[in-house]
């Protein structure tokens, strides 16, 4: 009936192909021979989703297991929504078409803060109460993990349990547990009880916060006997040995990152202080030449992929890069495979580097430099010099190339208006870099893309403490940046929706309190809040007052070393002395050396049986 019922709708909605299945690859399996069945829930359209490498490992990964079935859910398009509420069709999973709220469990990635009232809108959406109070014994368990739940505070009223890390293993732990439990005929707090047991899994009911008098967290302390007082993320420790699938859906229509994906590590080296990933990821853990040749040839085969991409937060650090580039250039030559190499960092980029991305990239190539100036380079942490810059743009114009685009950051801590001109003086120098090249190509001029973000703090980074820069300061300074452009035809000027960016900043650092706010956004109507088609901050804005909350105190307020932060019973390896270390180090311009120079005692160093990298 629901199946007759869908595709009675398909002809009449956008993209049809987002909401039916039965792609190359995709897992169906008898729902009456499964002991658990788990509704991965990505929070946004199809084509976003769909390319998200994290959703595909944890589907095959449970799939491989017989008595399991992961079937995948994705956040139905405004066209869609409104058939399907006209109607009484509720959200359904690709593989079976059934309403996930016949599931065993929802589970919800969080890859970003402005996702949160989607999650609300698919739960209304199954036709279950959002709030986890609301949802009774016969409910399906309602779970999330993700970067976003380094700081899950925001989301605990929705939400029944949170996966803290990374999720290879502890997934199937909790997929066992609950069949077991389930054939025992447990409750549904039985089954929480038993789960807050195992490492990673984070039951929010089971603690409780208090306030100061200011506003401030007092304390966030367990009340249950299996509670602890800290809760530790998952690591993988060996990449070569954990699974990753051999081939992935291949989606009908386009997709975003329309492409097979190879991790070739995860984790970064690198410190850059204003990057959460960079610290959250952490340990650095990669994966040798011949698993990664291994995996790509695999996922092309099964997959037809004429691309393939390297995949992680900063590729070029893969110490085996230049094996590995050679001997996988013998099979995708061969196979005519273009192969992709993102996260490319300027002091690592190479006249050889640059021949492999030419075959793919002829249009032009990102760099980051973040700051405009060497000081705000070194506050941030981010270890590369101006020589290096124009050295790598140097590489690409003597290639070729006639476009750059440059990545910065704009409200960063202690920046000033030099360090804002400074981004304009270092875009005309890349200019004149290129006219300076006697073998550019003849009549052809260079194009100097400059995208400029608003900087938001984020938690478990040394600028957890720092304030975000306030709306009016962030325009003073655009209008800076741009009068101080003199080749208006060779560059280019774009930025960020600061009022997307506000939003962020409050959502990332906020308490269990904004979980009101979510609410009360999402019932008037905010979803796909990072969509600028869909984002309404107004809404936000009245939101915060109904809930009698202040924006202000959680984006513009600067935060004392010894404040207690909402998610400071969480531990992800990353110390607090450490952190404290480098914000002081940024506001002194200090540099902190890689990890492999030099281990700059995070933290982390004893999950790996030692320092991470040979002798400290």
């Amino acid at each position: 009936m629901l199946k007759e019922q869908i595709e009675n709708i398909l002809l009449k909605v956008r993209n049809p192909s987002r909401y039916i299945g039965g792609e190359l690859n995709s897992v169906v399996k008898d729902k009456n021979k499964v002991d658990v069945r788990f509704a991965f829930c990505f929070p946004d359209s199809y084509d976003v989703g769909m390319s998200h490498l994290g959703m595909k490992i944890l589907y095959s990964l449970k799939n491989k297991r017989e008595n399991f079935w992961c079937e995948r859910v994705f956040a139905p398009w405004e066209d869609m929504e409104a058939l399907m509420r006209e109607n009484n069709i509720p959200l359904y999973a690709l593989e079976s078409l059934d309403p996930i709220r016949e599931f065993d469990f929802i589970g919800f990635t969080v890859q970003y803060e402005l996702c949160y009232t989607n999650i609300l809108n698919m739960l209304d959406l199954a036709g279950l109460p959002v709030k986890a109070k609301d949802r009774t014994e016969d409910m399906p368990v309602v779970v999330a993990g993700g970067p976003c739940v380094c700081n899950p505070e925001p989301l605990v009223d929705f939400i029944d349990l949170f996966i803290l890390g990374e999720g290879e293993e502890v997934n199937l732990e909790l997929m066992d547990l609950y069949a077991g439990m389930k054939k025992r005929g447990c409750s549904k707090r039985e089954f929480l009880a038993e789960a807050a047991k195992i490492e990673g899994i984070y039951v929010p009911s089971f603690y409780d916060v208090s306030y100061n008098n200011d506003g401030t967290v007092a304390a966030v302390l367990p009340n249950h006997p299996n509670a602890t007082a800290k809760i530790r993320k998952r690591i993988i420790k060996d990449l070569d040995s954990i699974y990753y699938p051999e081939s992935f859906v291949v989606p009908y229509c386009e997709i975003v990152h329309d492409r097979a994906v190879v991790e070739v590590l995860r984790g970064c080296i690198r410190g850059c202080r204003f990057c959460q990933a960079g610290f959250i990821y952490r340990p650095l853990r990669e994966k040798s030449s011949e698993t990664i040749c291994s995996q790509t040839r695999s996922l092309c085969e099964s997959t037809g992929y004429e691309e393939v991409s390297l995949s992680s937060l900063s590729t070029s650090d893969l110490s085996s890069i230049d094996e590995t580039l050679i001997k996988l250039s013998e099979y995708t030559d061969g196979e005519k495979i273009n192969l992709s190499l993102p996260s490319m960092r300027i002091d690592r980029f190479s006249n050889e580097l640059m021949e492999r991305l030419k075959a793919i990239r002829k249009s032009g190539l990102t760099f980051a430099p973040e700051a405009g100036t060497q000081r705000l380079r070194d506050v941030i942490n981010k270890n590369i010099t101006e020589d290096e810059i124009m050295r790598a743009c140097r590489i690409a114009f003597e290639g070729g190339y006639t476009s750059v685009k440059l990545y910065f950051m704009m409200g960063l801590p202690t920046e000033t208006d030099e360090d804002i001109i400074g981004i304009a003086e270092l875009a005309e120098k890349i200019v004149d870099l290129y006219y300076q090249n006697p073998n550019r190509p003849k009549g052809r001029h260079v194009s100097i893309s400059v995208s400029c973000a608003t900087f938001v703090p984020k938690p478990f980074t040394p600028f957890e403490f720092e304030p975000q820069a306030s709306a009016e300061e962030i325009d003073r300074r655009q209008k800076l940046l741009l009068g101080s452009i003199r080749s208006k035809k060779r560059i280019n000027v774009s930025w960020h929706n600061y009022k997307v960016s506000i939003l962020e900043a409050v959502l990332a650092k906020g308490d269990r309190r904004l979980g009101e706010v979510i609410y009360e956004a999402w019932k008037s109507g905010c979803k796909f809040d990072s969509w600028s088609e869909f984002y309404r901050y107004e809404l936000w804005v009245k939101a915060f007052e109904k809930a009698g909350l202040d924006m202000d105190f959680y984006a513009y307020r600067k935060r004392s070393y010894d404040e207690v932060m909402p998610w400071q019973h969480l531990d992800y390896y990353i110390s607090r002395e450490f952190l404290i270390r480098e914000h002081k180090k940024a506001l002194n311009a200090e540099t902190t050396p890689n990890c492999r120079e030099k281990c700059s005692g995070c933290g982390i160093s004893g999950v790996m049986g030692g320092a991470c990298f040979g002798k400290d």
